[in-house]
């Protein structure tokens, strides 16, 4: 097949599978048709089964969009896009950088949650060793015959997934496991993986969990210091750690550098913070206060503390939950990331902590526990803004 001009239109791509999605598309080439494997691995070949052609379909016409399917209506759509574009907008300062053992720790990282909602922590005492030893076992877990991860699934949601996410018809260009973070030293994983290596790392993470919660007490004058992160540090509390693998996506070598294709689509977290530790490997953008998306350049050597839709609400809206996505380039190195997510107990009262309430000052959300909402969260779409049916 030879490569054909591109004209910037609207696309989607269509490739049959066990799901049926329908995501935004941002770019479009003229039609061309390239095949893919059922599963997510790293390379097309001629001697694996396929499951259906894939599609880029052309239109002349920018707002309109035309899908060629290979076998309806059994189909998986995956979203394509185009890098953000430099110079758009005012410039982006960078991702802030944090050492919790610093003076002035905690008014900092307020200040980077209510610009960004999002912050990375260096001197940040997890391990490299740790981090590294639960990444290589991934690694290893996810270059297993396909079959072999299929029997850890399908997530429900703990376990292994390809492509589906959600119940709802999300779909990306990843494969994951999803843990309860609670797990011991001797829980039964899927090998290589070990209960050991997992709890070290969740111990570690939850660490810095705890220190940014309180950091964030601090900052606001919340007392005492640890009134948020004792709501995720019991029992009962509801932890979990995501393990997402992005292999290398055949479709990219026949397109511009400009494209990717969506790994993780658009969404904030339900939880109050999540922890996320990556490779060297690019993908992860962040939503702009002004809608602009910006790459956020991978650091293996620090943390990430996103801010969540419960910290959202304890904060009565001055802390925001921050959009945020990852996307798969033409590279053929894959993108690992590890996401340890902070939540409550199920029982957990989520309203606007009243210290943060000034005088006369009303909530903005209505009174709800962290298990009406996780519910409310599991019937919602990725994109889907998951508060507003909280608000008041």
């Amino acid at each position: 097949m030879q490569r054909r001009s591109l004209h910037p239109r609207s696309f989607r791509i269509a490739a049959s599978g066990p799901a049926a999605a329908a995501l935004p598309y941002i770019y479009e080439p003229r039609t061309e048709a390239l095949h893919l494997p059922p599963t997510c691995t790293t390379r097309a070949r001629a001697d694996q089964p396929y499951g259906g052609a894939l599609f880029l379909g052309g239109t002349t016409n920018p707002g309109s969009t035309m899908v060629v399917l290979a076998k309806p209506p059994a189909l998986d759509q995956i979203s394509l896009v185009r890098s953000p574009e430099p110079g758009a907008g005012p410039p982006f300062p960078g991702v802030p950088a944090v050492d919790l053992s610093a003076p002035g720790a905690a008014l900092a990282v307020v200040d980077a949650c209510e610009r960004f909602g999002f912050f990375k922590v260096v001197n940040h005492g997890v391990p490299a060793g740790v981090a590294d030893r639960l990444e290589a076992e991934a690694v290893a877990f996810f270059a297993r015959p396909q079959a072999e991860k299929d029997a850890s699934g399908p997530a429900d949601p703990l376990g292994y997934g390809c492509k589906r996410i959600g119940r709802n018809g999300d779909t990306g260009w990843l494969e994951y496991l999803l843990l309860a973070a609670d797990q011991g030293a001797g829980a039964s994983l899927p090998a290589p993986l070990s209960g050991d290596a997992v709890s070290e790392y969740v111990g570690a993470v939850r660490g810095v969990a705890a220190s940014v919660l309180e950091a964030v007490a601090e900052g606001l004058g919340v007392a005492p210091r640890d009134a948020l992160s004792r709501m995720v540090a019991g029992a009962a509390s509801d932890r979990a750690l995501r393990v997402n693998h992005y292999p290398p996506c055949p479709l990219l070598q026949r397109l511009p550098d400009s494209c990717s294709v969506t790994g993780f689509g658009e969404h904030t977290d339900p939880q109050l913070v999540s922890v996320l530790r990556s490779n060297g490997t690019a993908g992860l953008q962040l939503a702009l206060r002004d809608g602009r998306w910006v790459p956020v350049p991978p650091d293996r050597d620090a943390v990430f503390v996103i801010v969540g839709d419960s910290l959202e609400v304890l904060t009565n809206g001055r802390l925001k939950s921050v959009r945020h996505r990852v996307v798969v380039a033409n590279s053929r190195k894959p993108r690992v990331s590890m996401i340890y997510f902070a939540g409550p107990a199920p029982a957990q009262r989520m309203a606007p902590l009243p210290e943060l309430l000034g005088r006369g000052e009303q909530g903005l959300y209505r009174d709800f526990t962290w298990g009406d909402y996780k519910k409310a969260a599991y019937r919602t779409r990725l994109g889907d803004n998951r508060l507003d049916p909280f608000r008041i």
